[in-house]
């Protein structure tokens, strides 16, 4: 049976992808598309892309097909859902990509984000949480981008390293910055260049990663997160350091292997193979390689995604499929497109 879909937010980065990654899926079909500033403008005209869209238009929130639909996404900034989300009826099912109800604690809202905590939802990383459970549920937080690829690379390690010191160093593309126009994401100012950017613990996915980490049985968790701002349009490439004392390549090699051995989207890749972004484009899976340096003590991670398919849109639909009773794969079985 065919489901109705609305996105709200669809005018932005995340919202074409979901439009893009939904046009080829065979049980959700999209009847609304929502856009507040752009209400009444074509799809095409914002997304000249996405053709089998034309003649259709962007709508209110508010409006009936909306809240009709059988299936909604919020892509909105954050702080915009927990607006929005009194407008959808109770019975809806609901994704929302933003951050509004990704965390627990509402200190760690009010010191990373401001503003009032909205509440928690169920946090939908698919291959770190029980689907069952994800399966009943009518309201999923969708993870960010940066907390993907990392509560990713680090969860097989809960058990053999010490993730109370963890180091990462991640790289992501200018369009985990949004759509809205900046000086500092104009091509004269990123090509050819990279800088870093909240240093210092200071960004918004740190607490949501070691959340993560600790509800997926890790304890302690403490993070030093650096991340870097790269000149390229999408993708993530994070490297993971973990104390770790004892062990060797091989044993975490095979803590990895084990821990993904099911996993549809995730891929080990063979230990003399680093992960590179372009082999993710356009796809919803992970690459990670792992290995130990002796040396330092630590376990080094690296893992590479799309941050608009594994890190929004297309974890968005993996989340959607499973709270419908899909497959998680359907709709998404798309390799990367490198190069």
């Amino acid at each position: 049976m065919t489901l109705n879909v609305a996105i709200v937010g669809g005018s932005g980065y995340a919202g074409a992808e979901l439009l893009r990654l939904l046009h080829g899926h065979p049980e959700f079909q999209v009847t609304a598309i929502a856009a507040h500033t752009k209400v009444g403008e074509a799809i095409t005209a914002v997304h000249p892309a996405l053709t089998p869209f034309a003649g259709m238009t962007f709508c209110e929130a508010s409006a009936a097909e909306v809240k009709s639909a059988d299936v909604v996404f919020l892509a909105l900034p954050h702080g915009a859902s927990a607006e929005v989300v009194p407008l959808v009826a109770s019975t809806q099912r609901i994704v929302d990509l933003g951050a509004d109800f990704r965390l627990q604690d509402p200190e760690q809202w009010a010191a990373y984000y401001g503003g009032k905590h909205a509440g928690s939802w169920f946090y939908g990383l698919p291959e770190l949480v029980d689907h069952s459970a994800l399966r009943q549920q009518k309201r999923v937080a969708n993870p960010g981008c940066y907390a993907t690829a990392i509560a990713l690379a680090a969860a097989p390690l809960i058990g053999c390293a010490d993730l109370s010191d963890v180091v990462v160093v991640a790289a992501s593309g200018t369009s985990g910055a949004g759509r809205s126009a900046s000086e500092a994401l104009l091509a004269s100012e990123i090509m050819g260049s990279m800088s870093a950017y909240k240093v210092g613990g200071v960004h918004q996915h740190t607490p949501e990663i070691e959340q993560t980490l600790r509800n997926a049985g890790a304890g302690e968790v403490r993070m030093s997160f650096t991340p870097l701002l790269a000149p390229m349009s999408r993708g993530i490439h994070a490297t993971i350091t973990v104390k770790a004392e004892h062990g060797d390549a091989q044993q975490f090699r095979s803590a990895y292997e084990t821990f993904y051995e099911d996993s549809l989207f995730v891929q080990v890749l063979p230990p003399t193979r680093q992960p590179r972004t372009a082999d993710v484009l356009g796809s919803n899976y992970a690459h990670i390689q792992t290995t130990y340096d002796a040396h330092a003590q630590r376990v080094v991670t690296t893992v590479v995604i799309d941050n608009l398919v594994k890190g929004a849109a297309g974890q968005a639909i993996q989340n959607a499929n499973l709270m419908c009773g899909f497959a998680e794969s359907t709709g998404l079985q798309a390799l990367g497109v490198a190069p």
